[in-house]
């Protein structure tokens, strides 16, 4: 394949920083680096340097944080989605923003292709590559994990010592790890092995539970039509509000979770993943959608949620049905506001309050002293016509 200017996804990690020069070195084109901030931090300092020094001709570093929150995590955060139970996907929902403004950079720049630094292995290649079809199906992509001669970490780790290129992991610390404002996710490594725990010095976002505060903290967190908006009464822009829901969960050493995960090329994996604002911000909501939502469209959008999260985990966030559950999750939000209170300790977010002006609990039907509004008489006949089919069906079926 013949390219003469690519756009590369660079993070400043193992993989891009030995996949500019392997660019130069085999296609003999010119590389533009490209890094999303997406609430990475002081990882983006040393990029410019190091860029440049590898072979790249410009490097473009876009923030992306405030369109990363509200474009992207908080309509996956309305959806309920939760992919297969646990995870709450902030590398799965990243991708797709990146991806696109890498598309925006290409065109800008009139590059004729696309690269990433994906292995063959996992989930991001197909996330990135289906936003880069959807999107512009035009440009040619390089997937060099898919065409080297290099086959494992370690001899990437090789690679880039020849080349003198500095590189943050080591063959004595080598798990991967990739960091936004949702989360921090680690894998490979140390973590391939499924029986053994992490360890404790791992962790960068949450302390261990047990060595959290002996005292809970209270928090009220308000949301607008499904949208969290502010904590204790104070309004938050986006991105400061989940950096402040990070800093309270992970005080008291929420959000941590350990899992075997399916990828979609068909393997399992081992991850191990922080995501302590976010794990508040799911309980909180689901809170109050069990006080907004009526039965049938709170029970219906559960089964939505989950292929919700099997579209944003498989990369399909541009996809014609992923537009269209947009859509009806939208409509549920509608009355999906107030106020829930959370008490926070010892890894623990647990719901001890919750009101809205849209409330369907009602006092006056649920109490169990007496009313004025519910006749316990009705409920006779209900039972008869409800269990009517079983009853007949019994009756025939009897042995």
């Amino acid at each position: 394949m013949k390219v003469s200017k690519v756009v590369l996804a660079y993070s400043g990690g193992l993989d891009t920083s030995i996949i500019i020069p392997w660019l130069k070195e085999n296609y003999e084109c010119e590389v533009i680096a490209f890094a999303a901030d997406v609430g990475q931090g002081e990882e983006l300092a040393p990029l410019q340097e190091k860029a440049l020094k590898t072979g790249a001709s410009k490097l473009y570093i876009e923030d992306l944080r405030h369109e990363f929150v509200t474009d992207y995590i908080f309509p996956m955060l309305k959806s309920g989605a939760v992919y297969e139970g646990k995870y709450l996907m902030g590398t799965s929902v990243a991708r797709p923003v990146i991806a696109k403004k890498q598309i925006e950079i290409a065109e800008r720049e009139e590059a004729d292709a696309v690269a990433h630094g994906c292995t063959g292995k996992g989930n991001d290649q197909v996330r990135f590559e289906l936003t880069f079809r959807a999107l512009n199906p035009n440009l040619k992509i390089i997937a060099p994990w898919r065409e080297w001669s290099i086959r494992s970490r370690q001899e990437a780790i090789d690679y880039a010592r020849e080349r003198k290129i500095e590189i943050p992991v080591t063959k004595e610390k080598p798990y991967s790890m990739d960091r936004n404002l949702w989360h921090i996710s680690y894998e490979g490594g140390v973590l391939e092995d499924p029986w053994r725990s992490p360890d404790e010095t791992m962790f960068q976002l949450t302390v261990a539970p047990e060595k959290a505060p002996d005292t809970p903290d209270y928090l009220e967190i308000g949301f607008e039509k499904g949208i969290p908006m502010a904590i204790n009464g104070q309004a938050y822009d986006p991105v400061s509000l989940i950096e402040h829901l990070n800093a309270l969960g992970g005080k008291h050493g929420i959000g941590r979770i350990d899992i075997v995960e399916n990828r979609l090329v068909g393997m399992k994996s081992r991850g191990v993943y922080e995501t302590p604002g976010g794990t508040i911000l799911y309980i909180a909501h689901q809170e109050l959608e069990a006080l907004t939502l009526e039965r049938d469209t709170m029970h219906y959008k559960e089964m939505l949620s989950k292929k919700y999260a099997d579209l944003v985990y498989n990369g399909l966030w541009f996809s014609p049905l992923k537009k269209a559950l947009d859509a009806f999750i939208n409509e549920t939000q509608e009355r999906v506001t107030g106020v829930v209170k959370l008490k926070l300790w010892k890894g623990h977010c647990l719901p001890v309050g919750r009101k809205s002006p849209y409330s369907l609990y009602r006092e006056d039907f649920a109490t169990f002293e007496a009313d004025q509004v519910y006749n316990q008489k009705d409920a006779e006949g209900f039972i008869k016509l409800f269990g009517l089919p079983q009853q007949i069906w019994n009756l025939v079926n009897k042995p």
